[in-house]
């Protein structure tokens, strides 16, 4: 599994890349392998509000239907229009191509989020 240094990660399996009060949110690899081939992406609306820890999107594949979880609260400002084209980039690119939605959020909130090394010794505990 690939999990890059330069992301964070949450427990329910999205890596989030940051610059300054803007997430960009994906699935990992780890969470694409374990959906299998994935043909759909469920975007929410640009200026949807969403809430920490809610579902926000989902994701279809040939094996089941899943939620993305939000890592924070804030305001959708960017939905990747490729994914909604085209969802096997989640599967072929997620830290990629494959990204889902960029998220604004307030900067002060704590967000609990995983480096890799954390995040691999998660998968390796929750197995």
């Amino acid at each position: 599994m690939n999990f890059p240094s330069d992301l964070l990660y949450t427990k329910d399996h999205e890596w989030v890349s940051l610059d300054g009060n803007v997430m960009t949110i994906g699935i990992t690899d780890h969470a694409q392998d374990a959906l299998g081939d994935i043909v759909f992406f469920e975007s929410p609306e640009v200026g949807q509000l969403i809430e920490a820890e809610e579902a926000f999107c989902v994701i279809e594949s040939v094996k089941t239907v899943s939620d993305v979880y939000a890592p924070t609260s804030g305001e959708i400002e960017e939905v990747n229009e490729e994914v909604e084209e085209n969802a096997e980039f989640i599967n072929s690119d997620p830290y990629g191509k494959g990204w889902l939605v960029k998220i604004k959020f307030d900067t002060s909130e704590d967000l609990g989020l995983l480096d890799a090394d954390e995040y691999e010794e998660f998968l390796k505990n929750e197995g």
